[in-house]
Formats: C-alpha cells, sequence, structure tokens
C-alpha cells in the first residue's frame, strides 16, 4: 500500500496557473550591452515560434513534471504488510562485568583454559539466541557502565555487540557494579512492571562508581524489578611461588553477601559459576523464566519513494529544455558559417 506522509502539499499544484494569471507578464527592456553575435540571436529567437501541437506537448510536459515534483514533496512511501510483533515475553536486560579481572583464565572452555569474559561470551551468547520472544538489552560495566544495546527484539545484535566486547574497553582497574545495576533500572522502569527482569553478572567486588550495590539493590525493588546476580570465577587454582606451587582462591574478592543480599531484596536469586557447566545452568534455570502478557504490537515496514517522482520530474524538465533548442535553424546557421569560411580561405580569393 502507498501512503502519503505530507498531503496537504498538494494544494500547491494550482500554484503555476495562479501565478501566470496574477502577476503581469515582464515587460520588453531596451539592451543594456552590445552583443557582437545579437543579430545571429534575433534571427533564432524570431524564427522560434513553435507550432501549435508542438507548444501543447510541451505544456503537458511541464504540467507532468510539477505534478510530479508535488508528488514528491508530499514524500510517498510503501507501506508493507502490518508484521505482528511477539505479545509474551520479559524485558531482560543483561549486564555484564568486563573489568580487568574477568581476564582471569582459570575455567576451561571446550577443553582449553581461557578466561572468564570468554566463557561468558560463549554461555550468555546462547542464552541470548534462545529467548525468542523477549526484549532484550546489554549493559556493560567495569570502572563505569556504559549501554551498548538498549532493549529490543533484535537478539543478533545483542549478541553481537556481547561478542565484541572486549576487556579494556573500559577503563579495566575498578568495578561499578552499583551503576551497572542502576543503569539497568533506568532502562527498566517505564516497562510493564509484571516482566522486569535484570541479570548482572560479576567476578569481583564494588569499588567504583557513584551508587553503592546495595543502594541499587533497594531501588530495583522499589520499582518491582527482579534482579538474578551470578557470581563467577574458580575457587580453588595455583600459584607459583619462592617456596613453589600453592594454592589459591581466584575468586577471594568476590563479594557474595551484598550480591545475595541484592537478589532476595528484589526477589531474585544468587547463583555461584565456579565453572562452565554451572554457568550453562544457572541460564538453563534462568531461561525457564514463566513469559508474562503484554500488549500486543504490530510494526509496518516502509520504503521511501520519492526518488521516483523526482527522477521523473528531473528527465522531463531535460526533455522540456531539448525541445526548446532550435536545432534547424543552429544547423543552419553552423553551414552558413562552414560557408563563408570557405569563400574566405587563402588561395580562394
Amino acid at each position: 500500500m502507498i501512503g502519503i506522509v505530507w498531503p496537504w502539499v498538494f494544494v500547491l499544484l494550482p500554484l503555476p496557473w495562479f501565478i501566470n494569471r496574477l502577476l503581469p507578464r515582464a515587460g520588453n527592456r531596451e539592451a543594456a550591452l552590445f552583443v557582437p553575435f545579437f543579430r545571429t540571436l534575433s534571427r533564432l529567437q524570431t524564427n522560434t515560434t513553435h507550432s501549435g501541437a508542438r507548444s501543447k506537448f510541451l505544456a503537458i510536459l511541464a504540467v507532468l513534471s510539477w505534478i510530479l515534483l508535488v508528488t514528491a514533496a508530499s514524500r510517498p512511501q510503501w507501506i508493507g504488510d502490518a508484521i505482528e510483533l511477539p505479545t509474551t515475553g520479559r524485558d531482560l536486560m543483561l549486564v555484564v562485568d568486563i573489568s580487568g579481572s574477568m581476564e582471569a583464565q582459570d575455567l576451561q572452555l571446550a577443553g582449553q583454559t581461557a578466561n572468564r569474559l570468554q566463557v561468558v561470551k560463549a554461555v550468555v551468547g546462547d542464552f541470548v539466541a534462545r529467548r525468542t520472544g523477549d526484549r532484550l538489552g546489554l549493559i556493560l560495566f567495569a570502572a563505569r557502565a556504559y549501554t551498548q544495546a538498549p532493549l529490543t527484539f533484535d537478539r543478533a545484535t545483542v549478541e553481537t555487540l556481547l561478542y565484541e566486547a572486549e576487556i579494556g574497553i573500559i577503563e579495566e582497574n575498578a568495578t561499578a557494579i552499583g551503576d551497572g545495576i542502576g543503569l539497568g533500572v533506568k532502562h527498566l522502569r517505564e516497562r510493564p512492571q509484571t516482566s522486569r527482569v535484570l541479570i548482572m553478572l560479576t567476578d569481583g567486588v564494588n569499588n567504583a562508581g557513584e551508587v553503592a550495590p546495595l543502594q541499587a539493590g533497594e531501588l530495583a525493588a522499589r520499582e518491582g524489578i527482579k534482579v538474578y546476580t551470578i557470581g563467577i570465577g574458580a575457587e580453588t587454582g595455583t600459584s607459583s611461588s619462592l617456596f613453589g606451587p600453592r594454592t589459591v582462591n581466584p575468586s577471594a574478592d568476590l563479594d557474595e553477601a551484598s550480591l545475595t543480599e541484592i537478589a532476595e531484596s528484589t526477589g531474585g536469586r544468587y547463583f555461584r559459576a565456579r565453572n562452565i557447566k554451572e554457568l550453562e545452568e544457572i541460564y538453563t534455570m534462568l531461561d525457564a523464566l514463566e513469559p508474562v502478557e503484554q500488549d500486543a504490537e504490530t510494526f509496518r515496514p516502509t520504503i521511501t519513494l520519492f526518488f521516483w517522482p523526482l527522477g521523473l520530474a528531473l528527465a522531463l524538465s531535460f526533455l522540456i529544455a531539448l525541445c526548446k533548442i532550435p536545432w534547424s535553424l543552429l544547423l543552419q546557421t553552423n553551414s552558413k558559417d562552414d560557408s563563408a569560411t570557405k569563400v574566405l580561405a587563402p588561395g580562394k580569393l
């Protein structure tokens, strides 16, 4: 179906007729400049009277050109069939830690040692791909929190932005957990209350930002946003020292108490992922969240069409200009000039 964005533009269609009727014609003026080839131009002008049929043809072309210009100015567009968007689902905001500690290589991925962020990308990417019917958003945080993708049905884009996330794109020497949750709350607070879910993944303790984690949790609870927190990182590892290898806890800085309190205060739950298997199980459980009914939404794809009438009007204007050129007289003038040149050529006198 073709639609018009600005239909009122068509009131300009009779404008040339009114101008022709109401404004006086320009009068003849005496020449202000000496033109050496004036006689030739005058002869061309006096001999370019068009026949009645040709004048009507040019008038029709001019009218068509004006109609096409007005049509282009009205912004025509093709409106496609209505596409029904999913009517069920949740608004899920994913908040992912990309601070420097996520570079710790204490997990296994496909049988090889991998850092925490690589494992998160693999597991969360699959989770995003499965969330058909949900609006998904992505927030990355380190010393600061930034929105990578607002809430959208475009899961492919969210997945791509997650895979493109790298440690170091945000100041990495600190972790602003509270700011990450707070920014997620800001995006979710306008959505239906029964569908707001925030999933926050981190491996450390809050040591930066303007908002304290517990304060952000209270804000989420006040807005009716359910927060699920995930702590990632192995609990045992080895470290070399002067006295040989020793067992260490790579996740010693993980603030599980705060993450648990934030989740429970909002009706959510805290999960602990010590390896990729546990992380996959966590996101499988999160994947089982019951969808909530939402208002039906439709989308109509549109294609702009103004360039078609504009191009045709331009082509007609060129045709009108070509028709007004006295080609026969120009050819006669050129032939006479050539004859005069031959007569005056050296050796012919």
